[in-house]
């Protein structure tokens, strides 16, 4: 590891605001912002610039970013001290792990803004829109609460849209390219390090929000991995 990432994996444990791996901090999140405002998760969240550009832009919620590369939550939590936001939190650790972080019903919304897609649909089960993690969002979130994806990826645009279908979810928006939309909200203006990248290619900015049914989410993932697999073996040899 480079000289430059161990001094901010140090920095980051002096950081109030940066909480690695803690303990007992489900229904305690109130105890650190102080106050009992609703709840904003941003999943992935690379430098954070979600995380505190919605801080920003609508003050009177909390906002938590996660990630697991200390290295890049370093970005965002330095921002936020400098800036004196204090209603934005760092969580390090794994996405998977997110659960054991909060409890029923102590999320108000998710953001998931230009994760890595994983385009291979031997690793589908990886993507932040499959219902194994749909299933662990459905532990904290609040009922009809909002989950936003924000991709260049139309794999992956495409996929949680069947996702959506497939499982009985509320689709609540849908824009296929923010770039040609003549008006959009503030918050979908917040531009990320990956999006200003354009890694994809596609020229498109996709977005969708939906919401999770109140009831259980029930695993026919089998069939989900059948349909991916159907539409892969469709697809005309490049």
């Amino acid at each position: 590891m480079g000289q430059k990432k161990l001094k901010r994996f140090g920095e980051i444990k002096t950081f109030g605001n940066v909480f690695e791996y803690p303990e007992n901090m489900a229904g305690n999140w109130e105890r650190y912002f102080e106050n009992k405002s609703p709840i904003i998760l941003e999943l992935a969240c690379g430098k954070g610039e979600y995380t505190t550009g919605l801080a920003r832009l609508l003050p009177q919620n909390n906002y938590i970013g996660v990630d697991i590369k200390g290295n890049r939550i370093w970005v965002g939590a330095k921002f936020a001290r400098e800036n004196k936001l204090t209603n934005v939190a760092f969580l390090r650790t794994q996405i998977h792990q997110i659960s054991s972080y909060f409890e029923k019903n102590e999320v108000k919304e998710i953001w998931i803004t230009f994760p890595d897609p994983q385009l291979r649909v031997s690793r589908a089960n990886r993507r932040l829109t499959h219902p194994r993690y749909l299933r662990l969002y459905h532990e904290f979130l609040i009922p009809g609460g909002n989950i936003h994806l924000k991709t260049d990826s139309p794999d992956l645009y495409y996929f949680t849209k069947k996702v959506i279908e497939l499982y009985g979810l509320k689709l609540l928006e849908d824009i296929k390219n923010i770039r040609e939309q003549e008006v959009i909200s503030e918050a979908l203006r917040i531009a990320t390090h990956y999006e200003k990248l354009d890694i994809a290619k596609s020229n498109s900015i996709f977005y969708l929000r939906f919401s999770l049914s109140e009831k259980e989410i029930l695993n026919t993932d089998a069939e989900l991995e059948k349909v991916l697999k159907s539409e892969t073996n469709s697809k005309p040899d490049d």
